[in-house]
């Protein structure tokens, strides 16, 4: 059989795809036409190399960690795939490319031009507006709660741990963002408010999981202290960045435009995506997966069947894509 091509392969909707791969200690390569990674396994003392098909018309993003390299010809593969690649430390974090700009994040996304026109010039037609943007930023931070309110309402694991959107804590948090979310006059005003949720969030998520004298380090841990809830808060936060980075190359939004995080931070758009999904879905999980002692590929595989139960991606597609076209009259 002839060696197929990644453009004759059935194109399946970055929305739709199932898969996103964090790698270590191995090495990606093309093959027969296929992308796949090569580990070493030694059996009765001899050393035996296993390969591993990668399903790259099925896959978003992948995060190259510990002792990875891959080959020229994979990444042209991926990119003709539309596959987002980063690099990173291990466990998944922190997220490693061209720059040393401190949590910044900057993706290798596939160089085709051709792509929609129609959301990057809905997005210009407010962007350069700081009254239109302030109001963008707004509906981001609504689209947010309303993602948190539908998944902690209806997710029965959730429930379980102890995450319940009906709880008065939650309520009250909620309100309160809501009231000044709507009443903020300017960016900074808006950023105090999503900072004032997110830190009565950790909050509450410490208290319900026991996690007592939490204190949110997005450094992660270090060799003396090792807290598993701010590892799997990193940890899930890059998966998030990666599915927002995916989701405005598919568009063809570049990454400067941002709404919220500043307009000189490399990537800012990226975090303001990122947005949409990570209280609702990564901050509850990293508390329960610390309290359940789980290690960091438990709590990897735990988040990524998060974001494909609750549609994530398409959440991301939906409410960018929806900012971008109602933007248009004044």
């Amino acid at each position: 059989m002839d060696d197929l091509s990644p453009s004759d392969l059935k194109t399946i909707l970055h929305s739709k795809r199932a898969n996103i791969f964090y790698l270590e200690y191995c090495r990606v390569m093309q093959k027969d036409g296929r992308v796949l990674y090569l580990t070493e396994a030694f059996s009765n003392k001899r050393q035996e190399n296993l390969y591993y098909n990668i399903p790259i018309a099925n896959t978003t993003v992948i995060l190259l960690g510990n002792g990875t390299s891959i080959t020229q010809a994979a990444m042209r593969m991926l990119s003709q795939a539309g596959v987002l690649v980063g690099f990173c430390g291990g466990g998944g974090t922190p997220l490693y490319m061209a720059n040393n700009v401190e949590h910044a994040i900057e993706w290798m996304t596939p160089q085709s031009e051709y792509r929609p026109t129609e959301y990057l010039q809905g997005w210009l037609s407010f962007w350069f507006d700081e009254d239109k943007r302030l109001n963008a930023g707004k509906q981001i931070q609504t689209a947010r709660i309303e993602f948190l309110q539908r998944v902690w309402q209806k997710d029965k694991d959730l429930k379980q741990n102890g995450f319940n959107v009906n709880d008065n804590t939650i309520q009250n948090a909620l309100a309160t963002f809501t009231q000044r979310n709507s009443q903020a006059s300017k960016k900074s005003e808006l950023l105090l408010t999503e900072a004032q949720l997110t830190k009565a969030l950790y909050k509450f998520a410490a208290n319900n999981t026991k996690h007592d004298n939490f204190t949110r380090q997005h450094q992660g841990s270090t060799k003396k202290h090792t807290d598993k809830a701010n590892d799997f808060l990193n940890h899930g936060n890059y998966l998030a960045y990666g599915l927002a980075a995916c989701t405005l190359w598919v568009l063809g939004i570049p990454h400067g435009f941002a709404v919220m995080h500043g307009k000189t931070r490399r990537g800012a758009l990226v975090f303001d995506i990122a947005d949409l999904i990570k209280d609702a879905l990564v901050l509850p999980w990293a508390f329960i997966c610390a309290m359940e002692n789980a290690t960091e590929q438990e709590f990897r595989q735990q988040i990524l069947q998060a974001f494909t139960d609750h549609k994530a991606l398409d959440y991301m597609f939906d409410t960018v894509k929806q900012i971008a076209l109602e933007q248009h009259d004044d």
